[in-house]
């Protein structure tokens, strides 16, 4: 190959890693502290704080849900999520949020979960039979 042809190559693969690079979503988890300084949207992890009540009243309004939750800095902060209330939400085991800090309150526009998973309780046990 000519060296002309190689630096192209090279010159090619390097924009490429660039334009991945800026398009990806390269964000890390932080806490509610993190939150708290930063204007744009931000990942945040934790656990529901099962011993405060959940807000979500259809009747009333069906986008609107706000629960309690504590990252991993032990950092508690209400949460407010324009959204209905996703499916065994209680029984989560962990929470990843994806929003910005409104005054006192986390508005997250993603939810994601970490369920218990259903094959974990009732394993089976398997034996092998003699015939």
């Amino acid at each position: 190959m000519k060296k002309g042809a190689i630096l192209g190559i090279i010159i090619i693969a390097v924009a490429i890693a660039m334009i991945v690079s800026i398009y990806t979503d390269s964000s890390t988890y932080a806490s509610f502290k993190d939150a708290q300084q930063t204007a744009s949207e931000i990942h945040v992890v934790g656990e529901l704080n099962k011993t405060k009540t959940l807000y979500y009243n259809p009747t009333k309004d069906a986008n609107y849900f706000a629960f309690y939750m504590v990252d991993h800095d032990g950092t508690e902060c209400k949460v407010v999520f324009n959204g209905a209330k996703p499916q065994d939400f209680e029984r989560s085991e962990q929470i990843v949020l994806t929003g910005k800090m409104v005054g006192n309150e986390f508005h997250a526009s993603k939810i994601l979960m970490k369920c218990p998973s259903k094959y974990n309780k009732d394993q089976v046990e398997v034996t092998e039979s003699k015939a």
